[in-house]
């Protein structure tokens, strides 16, 4: 079965961190571009955070900038989303998605994803309140 899991959201307090984490499972990530994209309430989809299939090129919303990290780890299969001084507005569904270098060309064209093409997880809740 070919699928990407989320997981590590969670409530935390305003200014703290977490981690989310994206496993494939049945494909590798090794030819693809991954991205991170949340949803909140009444709000659009937003890509978050992407990241190349080759050379690890990485695109970041202006909203998180310098306090996202995003990685991969080929080897696991798995990447990853740093979530650092995290505040109210954080909050929201957080989504990764795999889509084959060969259908988008560029981290940004990933993380300006309008459509479902690829493979996406069911998503992981981050609540960011005191």
């Amino acid at each position: 079965q070919l699928q990407l899991v989320e997981s590590g959201g969670g409530l935390v307090q305003p200014g703290g961190s977490l981690r989310l984490s994206c496993i494939a499972s049945g494909f590798t990530l090794d030819h693809s571009n991954i991205g991170w994209f949340r949803q909140a309430p009444g709000k659009e989809r937003e890509g978050v955070s992407c990241i190349g299939s080759s050379d690890g090129t990485t695109y970041y919303a202006d909203s998180v900038k310098g306090r996202f990290t995003i990685s991969r780890d080929n080897a696991k299969n798995t990447v990853y989303l740093q979530m650092n001084s995290l505040k109210p507005e954080d909050t929201a569904v957080y989504y990764c998605a795999a889509v084959h270098r060969f259908l988008i060309t560029t981290t940004q064209a990933m993380c300006a994803l309008r459509n479902n093409i690829g493979y996406w997880g069911q998503g992981t809740q981050v609540t960011v309140s005191s």
